[in-house]
């Protein structure tokens, strides 16, 4: 959450000439309206219901960067789908860098209530042993530019043969 994998998955996609997928905005497109709205009138399951759908589904097509939300790596089924179906790709920030990049936005619905750093902190603990696990490809977000990143993306990619996802 707030790694940067909407962004860079843009760029990287316009860069490799493929189609890219946002898994939260094809989310909302097909049910017309925001995450948050889901997460108040289903819950946290609920949402993470249609999240399982629409990455089966993304990640089923050729030729595309999906770029997913940042907990649906929760989802041992998500997991073996983004693992057996392309490239992981792990953009990984410090908690202080994503508690910066988020501090002012008000829709993201895990992050309302509390301390949000220390949200941040416990999601962290919660998933980066899971991107770990699957990703192909760690690349560290830090402070460099969006160009910058997306050029070690491909460099890494460059490696390999198969379709790839941002997590």
């Amino acid at each position: 959450m707030g790694a940067g994998k909407s962004t860079i998955g843009r760029q990287l996609a316009k860069a490799l000439r493929k189609k890219f997928y946002d898994s939260d905005r094809e989310i909302e497109k097909r049910t017309g309206v925001s995450i948050s709205w889901i997460f108040e009138m289903e819950g946290e399951a609920g949402f993470r219901e249609r999240e399982s759908k629409a990455i089966d589904e993304l990640t089923a097509f050729d030729n595309v960067v999906v770029a997913t939300g940042g907990g649906a790596i929760l989802s041992e089924e998500n997991r073996n789908w983004l693992r057996s179906r392309g490239e992981v790709v792990y953009l990984s920030a410090t908690a202080e860098q994503l508690y910066r990049r988020t501090a002012k936005d008000k829709k993201r619905p895990l992050l309302q209530t509390g301390d949000r750093r220390k949200q941040i902190e416990a999601l962290m603990a919660q998933r980066n042993p899971l991107y770990e696990q699957v990703a192909d490809i760690i690349i560290k977000t830090g402070d460099q530019s969006i160009q910058h990143t997306v050029n070690d993306v491909i460099k890494q990619l460059k490696k390999t043969k198969k379709n790839f996802s941002l997590s």
